[in-house]
């Protein structure tokens, strides 16, 4: 449409889809001027600063929530040159009530260092929910699918194990029992906010940091981690390598994996007979019996501990949990 429009100016397209190294030349060619036009989806909402950009239409801006018409209306006006922030929706009359609260925020709020009053406005307009109650804001959207759908799998996995488990007793043999692990250390495991400075873009690092699983997975987020961002700082290669603790921590059977003081705490998944009759702990039980001068097996409050002392790098954390995996 704008090139049939205005036939002599150049567009560019650029949209999550594409490539990683064809979207930054798009962008780049853009900074450059060899585009008049940037075309874009909300990819460009955080981490792009184009000094030479004055102008950003928003389409169907009622379909945004108040932070992200923010943080879109702040890739523009970032120099000297005054700038402008279209927001284009139906008729007023055709809008939802909490669209056109929004949509007044974000022309009431329009000053430098408004993000404050947009938070607080925001958190009027949606509502805050409990904490701790069933009183909650927000529908399953805002949840996300991948929430969603752990909380699914661990609702059809307890079915199985109470009311259809002779169904899939053969299934059930070789299933992962723990979903999730969860790790606390004294070690500095963070991407730091001098190496990503926007903190949308830290947040949706670390929530793809979660879903990685295999080692070309690992390999392609940290290529493309170094590729946008330069060298990878330690703390940050030692935060990657929590994915594979944690995947090895899961497959022995912790749900809670301690590091610190040089020490190794693994908590046993709690009150999950059929783990204690598993393959997995059997083979657990005989790698203790083999090490048992550098490894303890206690109880405490009711939950399995396994110690083991020594442990002074996620690295040798990893190799020791891999060594149980592999017994």
């Amino acid at each position: 449409m704008i090139e049939r429009l205005c036939p002599h100016v150049k567009v560019a397209v650029g949209h999550g889809q594409m490539e990683g190294k064809k979207l930054e030349a798009v962008i780049l060619d853009f900074m450059d001027g060899m585009y008049d036009v940037l075309v874009a989806t909300t990819i460009v909402e955080s981490g792009i600063d184009i000094p030479n950009a004055n102008t950003i239409i928003i389409n169907n801006a009622n379909h945004f929530g108040l932070s992200d018409l923010h943080q879109l209306r702040g890739r523009v006006g970032r120099s000297n040159k005054k700038a402008f922030a279209y927001l284009f929706t139906p008729p007023p009359q055709h809008l939802s009530s909490e669209a056109r609260k929004r949509l007044h925020a974000i022309e009431q709020f329009s000053e430098l260092g408004s993000g404050f009053n947009i938070a607080m406005r925001d958190l009027d307009i949606r509502g805050a929910g409990d904490l701790l109650g069933a009183n909650q804001s927000g529908f399953i959207n805002d949840v996300g699918f991948e929430t969603y759908q752990k909380i699914l799998d661990e609702a059809i996995l307890e079915l199985k194990e109470n009311e259809f488990k002779d169904i899939f007793k053969e299934e059930l043999e070789h299933k992962e029992f723990v979903t999730d692990c969860a790790l606390e250390t004294d070690f500095s495991l963070v991407i730091p906010d001098d190496y990503v400075n926007e903190i949308h873009e830290r947040l949706s690092l670390y929530k793809k940091l979660d879903t990685l699983d295999t080692t070309d997975e690992i390999n392609q987020f940290k290529m493309e981690l170094k590729d946008r961002f330069g060298d990878i700082p330690k703390e940050t290669q030692e935060l990657i390598k929590t994915i594979p603790l944690r995947n090895y921590a899961k497959k022995i059977g912790f749900e809670k994996v301690i590091i610190k003081n040089n020490k190794l705490v693994g908590k046993f998944i709690s009150n999950n007979e059929s783990y204690f009759n598993s393959v997995q702990f059997s083979g657990v039980l005989s790698y203790v019996q083999k090490h048992k001068n550098n490894i303890q097996l206690r109880e405490k409050n009711n939950q399995l501990l396994l110690t083991f002392s020594g442990v002074s790098s996620i690295e040798g954390a990893v190799e020791f949990l891999k060594s149980i995996v592999l017994n």
